[in-house]
């Protein structure tokens, strides 16, 4: 079999590195990637497509006989390439337009949420920076303000005081046609729990914590994530099961029941909370970094189980395996991210890196004139390695950062920290 991943970022290498493995491309199957980048291409063939043309993704498709198409990020999920895809019989891992409404409103979800009393923080939409200001007589500091659309993983603001809200509402409405959620702000701690479905059955496809925030200890602007780890061990597998009856299952079931039945990965972002695992935002993709964690620690075929997805078949599927030892991420990204980061910056020593049984992800890179790598992106590459406890995970990355030689990079040194705290109480 052909498969097709759409996408260039360190997702799609981790998940192109994954499938590269797969028993579906054996007997001379050939994994083809757009647009892919320098480490992609170690595992697939490259091809030039413009995933905003349906017409021509579906083309090249029927000509290249692929039998599965993998859709990396979230725009051209939200843009309905699945349902261009499957109108012209191609299988394709990835919801609909409609059901990718979960990750590109914000709104549709928490309304979703409020007609189907899955558990969630208390909200209200808003159309204009007037409702907004008078919406936030409705909350206390700190206020958590979300631009309604997509927007990268850094489309949330959270204000710690009234003016800091007001100045963020004057910003997130500067933009014409704007819509914004203000949530009431929940305490706990966070964590990702990922879900594979065809629409009907569901399976646990993992967990990860995230690192969202620019610098050392939680501080700075939200990134699209600086890090991660899996599993997340706080999310335990009583929580986990609650998280899927309360929560996962209930929004599979909704949407089906709703006539936008959901087929795909469905991440869902978790507030632990006093009362339980409550929804703080969905995801119709893999995470970025949480996929390259996640693929580290997959033992499975990869393939079968999108393919499975894709045709509706998964309830013929076991639970997958992951390796039970902790797989931990550091993103390397470019000076100035996540605000104007630094392109061009030269890259060498990856062969090194990898020499001490890491994987590099390639996030943001490219080719200069003279085939060298060099920096592409704000977050640039994806360092990740494995051990028997967080703390050793943490140290095989981190060495293997050590020797990444990337002057105008930078890192956070501080992956995993709260886990790490955890096993050394």
């Amino acid at each position: 079999m052909n498969i097709l991943l759409l996408g260039g970022g360190g997702r799609e290498h981790a998940l192109a590195w994954k499938l590269a493995q797969s028993q579906l491309l054996a007997d001379g199957g050939r994994l083809f990637a757009a647009p892919g980048n320098p480490g992609i291409a170690r595992h697939a063939a490259l091809v030039t497509l413009d995933v905003g043309d349906h017409a021509a993704v579906t083309s090249f498709c029927a000509a290249g006989h692929i039998g599965l198409v993998v859709i990396g990020p979230e725009a051209p999920l939200v843009d309905g390439l699945a349902d261009s895809l499957r109108a012209a019989g191609v299988a394709v891992f990835g919801p609909s337009g409609a059901a990718a409404q979960l990750e590109g409103s914000k709104g549709f979800t928490k309304d979703l949420c409020a007609r189907h009393d899955i558990p969630t923080a208390g909200y209200v939409r808003v159309e204009s920076a007037d409702a907004a200001l008078a919406a936030l007589d409705r909350f206390t500091a700190p206020y958590v303000l979300k631009a309604d659309g997509l927007a990268a993983g850094k489309g949330v603001v959270i204000a710690e005081n009234r003016t800091d809200a007001e100045t963020a509402i004057a910003d997130m409405f500067s933009a014409a046609g704007a819509t914004l959620v203000i949530e009431e702000f929940m305490h706990g701690e966070e964590a990702s729990l990922f879900a594979i479905t065809d629409g009907t059955h569901i399976l646990p496809f993992g967990s990860a914590q995230d690192h969202k925030r620019v610098g050392d200890g939680d501080i700075g602007p939200n990134t699209g994530g600086m890090g991660a780890y899996s599993p997340a061990r706080v999310l335990t597998p009583a929580l986990q099961a609650e998280a899927m009856e309360a929560i996962v299952r209930p929004t599979v079931v909704a949407m089906a029941a709703e006539g936008m039945p959901y087929s795909g990965v469905l991440y869902a972002g978790l507030m632990l909370t006093e009362h339980g695992p409550k929804l703080v935002e969905y995801n119709c993709r893999f995470g970025d970094p949480e996929c390259q964690v996640l693929m580290l620690r997959l033992r499975g075929d990869l393939g079968e189980y999108l393919l499975a997805c894709a045709e509706g078949r998964l309830a013929a599927m076991p639970p997958p395996d992951f390796a039970p030892d902790p797989a931990l991420t550091v993103v390397l990204a470019a000076r100035g991210y996540p605000d104007v980061p630094e392109k061009g910056g030269a890259i060498d020593g990856l062969d090194a890196a990898e020499a001490t049984g890491a994987q590099v992800f390639h996030a943001g890179t490219a080719l200069d004139d003279a085939g060298a790598l060099v920096a592409a992106g704000g977050r640039v590459l994806n360092v990740t390695a494995s051990g028997a406890t967080v703390r050793e995970a943490q140290a095989a990355a981190y060495r293997a950062v050590e020797a990444v030689d990337f002057p105008s990079g930078f890192c956070r040194r501080d992956i995993g920290w709260r886990e790490v705290a955890r096993e050394d109480a």
